[in-house]
């Protein structure tokens, strides 16, 4: 930011999911509902998982982490999403942009990465049971879950710092709901080329690398699955692992349209609808999908039900 040239933008105006004012109060309500369900969902679970001893596994350890991240991703996005529905003028001063910017790389960084962990955590589990306990001893697990943050931590200081260094000359109109690497890069009057060049090696490394961990764990999953002699086992096994695959699929699947294609072609109200399913939908699906299915998380909360109830 250059000193004393008065063009220099120190505020933005998120232009919002949509400019339409019939559905401004029905979205708010709508993504208001979505974000107390994240919410309630994402803590409910944290909260189970420590008060439950028998869920103290390795498992129930990296969900408690996505639970967390997917928390801190709602509420870094969505409560200055409603504002946008309600207010004439969202705005956001450049440090608050800078802000979001850093705290919501970190967060899509380590869920990339936390989704993959927890694949390769089945992986183990499903196709090496006999040593699960010695592969994922606790010293593993946090070993995993701190470099799962350091890397994000740096992807996402070198993204922020990249952004720090540019101009933005008096287009000051984000057209987006949150303050995000693309739609800032649009607006400004310096060479973003160094930046769109990182864009690309980052997203390659934290989209294309998990994913394609996650894609050759349940390979190996399945392969077992087909194994088991039941048939009943199998069904059982296949619908945890498509459910679970659904949700990897639509959060690396938006992620890659966001941000692997090149700023001539992607188009920034496609990548807006594109960015509603890995910053909002995801994170309210995870809770249902990796848990409330599961038989373990359903006798906890039964257990602690029960006592509330005692009391």
């Amino acid at each position: 930011m250059a000193p004393g040239n008065e063009s220099t933008v120190t505020e933005f105006l998120l232009a919002g999911l949509t400019q339409q004012p019939e559905l401004q109060l029905p979205l708010f309500l709508l993504f208001l509902a979505i974000y107390l369900l994240t919410a309630l969902g994402n803590l409910g679970m944290v909260t189970l998982i420590g008060l439950s001893s028998h869920l103290h596994t390795p498992m129930y350890y990296f969900l408690c982490s996505l639970s967390l991240i997917d928390l801190c991703q709602a509420t870094v996005i969505i409560p200055k999403m409603l504002v946008s529905f309600v207010a004439d003028k969202n705005i956001t001063s450049y440090p608050q942009c800078m802000t979001q910017l850093y705290c919501f790389i970190v967060l899509v960084i380590a869920e990339c990465y936390m989704l993959a962990v927890m694949a390769y955590d089945r992986y183990v589990a499903i196709c090496q049971p006999l040593l699960y306990n010695v592969i994922m001893s606790p010293h593993v697990c946090a070993l995993l879950s701190v470099a799962v943050y350091i890397w994000a931590i740096t992807g996402s200081s070198t993204h922020t710092g990249l952004m720090l260094r540019l101009d933005f000359c008096k287009n000051n109109m984000i057209n987006h709901y949150f303050c995000d690497v693309m739609p800032l890069l649009e607006l400004s009057c310096s060479s973003t080329y160094m930046n769109e060049l990182f864009v690309l090696i980052f997203a390659t490394l934290n989209i294309v690398v998990p994913f394609l961990t996650i894609l050759a764990s349940y390979i190996f999953i399945i392969v077992s699955i087909l194994r088991i002699s039941s048939r009943e086992g199998r069904a059982k096994a296949f619908s945890t692992c498509s459910s679970h695959l659904g949700a990897v699929g639509m959060f690396y699947g938006s992620t890659m349209f966001m941000y692997l294609q090149p700023s001539s072609v992607s188009s920034m109200d496609q990548g807006k609808v594109s960015s509603v399913f890995y910053t909002i939908i995801v994170p309210m699906l995870n809770p249902l999908i990796y848990s409330l299915r599961n038989k373990d998380v359903k006798v906890a909360l039964k257990k602690i039900t029960e006592k509330i109830r005692i009391l």
